[in-house]
């Protein structure tokens, strides 16, 4: 894919990207696709889709109490328990604002742990990583942003997403629709949205301005940026409805570099797969 060249003029020291169809097939890639990269927050999405295959095991409930008085483990999943940004303390009650928290998603971390009597990394790791072939991939800490990943290993997850083998389809449609509808909140780099709408560990695009999606990102676009300057979006309506995901990781923290550049990239990118149909 041309649009991927893109990468190249990125005022990065290293970036890498690849397009997955909704078939799950690679549609393209560029760059250093097996280095790793620190992913930051796209640590979210992947460890979301673990709790979800605890959740299908019956490891857990998504309904049942997680963190603090009166959140659930659903809550936590969508930043809705009320917990700090990044402090183990409440700043609303559950259900009622829409605060984006790393610490919500490292009590969500502890509390699989628990119900799976093993510590969450290695969870992970046999729950998704290890069957998806993500051999390149690991959890070095918290579960909301210390992962490390390659382009590679990404692209299949992208694929998972798309075209599910670890779970079942509904409830990926489950965890990529909005949860507790109507909450606005701030999405960090980019502001305060109204509403600011999430689904159980994706952030969902919608009618969000500004965004780091493209301008002709459908509105179910859904996956996750990292302030290391990554980011994996996974759009259905890309394609001609067929559906896309792109991963982009590089080495430079996320800024006004990134807000420029990704916008423009995505929207080449579905620009370029729409012309092929």
């Amino acid at each position: 894919m041309q649009s991927l060249r893109m990468i190249e003029n990125w005022p990065v020291p290293t970036a890498a990207a690849a397009v997955v169809r909704g078939d799950g097939t690679l549609a393209g890639a560029h760059g250093p696709v097996d280095q790793r990269f620190p992913l930051a927050s796209v640590t979210k999405p992947l460890a979301a889709y673990a709790a979800l295959v605890a959740y299908e095991e019956g490891a857990v409930e998504l309904d049942e109490p997680a963190g603090p008085e009166g959140a659930t483990v659903r809550h936590l999943l969508a930043h809705t328990s009320g917990l700090a940004f990044d402090e183990h303390r409440s700043m609303a009650e559950p259900g009622t604002r829409r605060l984006y928290s790393n610490a919500g998603f490292e009590v969500l971390g502890d509390h699989i742990a628990k119900a799976t009597e093993m510590p969450f990394d290695e969870y992970l790791r046999q729950a998704v990583l290890e069957p998806l072939g993500m051999t390149a991939t690991e959890l070095a800490g918290s579960p909301a942003r210390d992962g490390v990943s390659t382009v590679a290993d990404l692209a299949r997850f992208a694929a998972e997403l798309q075209a599910p083998r670890l779970l079942h389809p509904a409830t990926v449609a489950e965890a990529t629709a909005v949860v507790h509808p109507g909450l606005s909140g701030i999405l960090p780099g980019y502001g305060h949205q109204r509403p600011n709408d999430w689904g159980l560990g994706f952030e969902i695009r919608d009618a969000k301005s500004p965004h780091w999606t493209g301008s002709s990102s459908s509105p179910r676009t859904f996956g996750h940026f990292g302030q290391s300057g990554t980011f994996l979006w996974v759009d259905p309506g890309a394609a001609r409805g067929a559906g896309a995901a792109c991963v982009a990781l590089t080495d430079r923290a996320f800024g006004p570099w990134a807000v420029e550049a990704w916008p423009p990239f995505t929207d080449a990118v579905l620009a370029e797969l729409s012309a092929a149909g």
